[in-house]
C-alpha cells in the first residue's frame, strides 16, 4: 500500500511523494490499535527518502521501501518529470532544480536528518544534497550512478535511442518484450527491464506511451553528460554506501574510487544484477544495504 502525499518543489513545481508501508492488517483487534494505516513502524521512526533513476518512477521502490517500513518512515519521491509528479513544457531541469526540489521535499515532510537512497540520476541527486546541506542527511547510499562525465557521444546515442521506440505499443506485453528483449541495447534476454519499463507506461487512445517526455529526459542528463561531479562527491560528510551491480554502469574501479574520495566511504557489489541492482536482484540488494543501515543506527 502506498499513501500519496503532494509536496512543493523548487519553482512550484508539484512533487508527488508516496509513503509505503505492510498491507493493512486484518485483525480486528489490531485495527482498533491504529495498526489499520498500513504502517508498521512505530511514530517517530526515522525517515528514509528513495529517489528513482532517470525515467523511473517512485513505484520502482516499492519492494525496499515495505521491507524498510518496518523500522523507518519510508518514503518514496516521483522527481520532476518523471512518475505522477509535474512535467512544466518549459521547466527547469538542472542539477540544481532536482537537488532544490528534494531539499523542499524533506522539509516538508518533516524527514530530516534522512537516510537517502538514490539509484543513478537519484543517486547523483542524494550525493549533491548530503554535500550542499549535510545537517539534512545522516546516512547516503548511492546505487550504480558515476562521480565521472559520460561525454557528448553518450547523449547523441540517447537521442537515437529514443528514436528508435517503436511508439506506441499495442500492449504492455510489446513494452516488456521489446525492452526485456528487442531493444538493440539488450544483451541477452532481460524480464526485469522488460518490467520496469512496462511501469512507465501509460495507456493513451492510439496504445501504450512512457509517462515522461524523451526530451525533459534529455534535458535532464546533460549535466552528467558534460560534468563530473567528483567534487560534491568529497565534501559529503556522513557515512555513505556505493552499491554496484557486476553487470551495471558503474565500473569496480570508478566505484573503489568513488568510496576512496568519500571521506566515510563503503563499498558492496551485488553479483547476477545488472543497472537495475535493487529491481532485479532484490534480496541481493537488502542483503548488501541492510549492514550499512544497521550501523547507522535509528538516529
Amino acid at each position: 500500500m502506498a499513501r500519496r502525499i503532494d509536496v512543493t518543489g523548487t519553482g512550484g513545481v508539484r512533487l508527488a511523494a508516496w509513503e509505503f508501508g505492510d498491507p493493512p492488517k486484518t485483525d480486528p483487534a489490531q485495527d482498533a490499535q491504529g495498526a489499520h494505516d498500513g504502517h508498521t513502524a512505530p511514530e517517530g521512526s526515522p525517515g528514509v527518502l528513495l529517489l528513482h533513476g532517470l525515467m523511473g518512477r517512485a513505484s520502482h521502490w516499492a519492494s525496499t521501501a515495505r521491507w524498510l517500513s518496518a523500522r523507518y518512515r519510508a518514503v518514496a519521491l516521483d522527481q520532476r518529470g518523471h512518475g505522477r509528479s509535474d512535467k512544466p513544457p518549459q521547466g527547469s531541469f538542472t542539477r540544481d532544480a532536482y537537488v532544490d526540489d528534494v531539499e523542499a521535499a524533506l522539509e516538508q515532510l518533516g524527514l530530516a536528518p534522512v537516510v537517502l537512497i538514490g539509484h543513478a540520476m537519484g543517486a547523483l541527486t542524494a550525493w549533491q544534497l548530503a554535500a550542499k546541506r549535510p545537517d539534512l542527511v545522516r546516512g547516503l547510499i548511492v546505487c550504480d550512478m558515476r562521480a565521472s562525465a559520460l561525454g557528448a557521444a553518450s547523449q547523441r546515442e540517447w537521442g537515437q535511442w529514443f528514436k528508435s521506440w517503436p511508439l506506441p505499443f499495442a500492449t504492455l506485453a510489446d513494452v516488456r518484450k521489446w525492452f526485456g528483449e528487442d531493444d538493440p541495447w539488450v544483451e541477452r534476454p532481460n524480464p526485469a527491464r522488460g518490467e520496469f519499463y512496462a511501469e512507465v507506461m501509460a495507456e493513451s487512445p492510439d496504445g501504450w506511451r512512457p509517462v515522461f517526455e524523451p526530451e525533459q529526459m534529455l534535458r535532464s542528463r546533460e549535466t552528467w553528460v558534460y560534468d563530473a561531479h567528483w567534487e560534491e562527491l568529497a565534501q559529503v560528510r556522513c557515512p555513505a554506501l556505493v552499491v554496484r551491480g557486476l553487470d551495471g554502469e558503474l565500473g569496480r574501479a570508478e566505484a573503489q574510487e568513488m568510496v576512496r574520495v568519500l571521506p566515510r566511504g563503503q563499498y558492496a557489489e551485488v553479483a547476477d544484477a545488472g543497472h537495475l541492482v535493487h529491481y532485479d536482484q532484490p534480496d541481493a540488494w537488502r542483503a548488501a544495504i541492510e549492514p550499512f543501515l544497521d550501523s547507522l543506527g535509528d538516529g
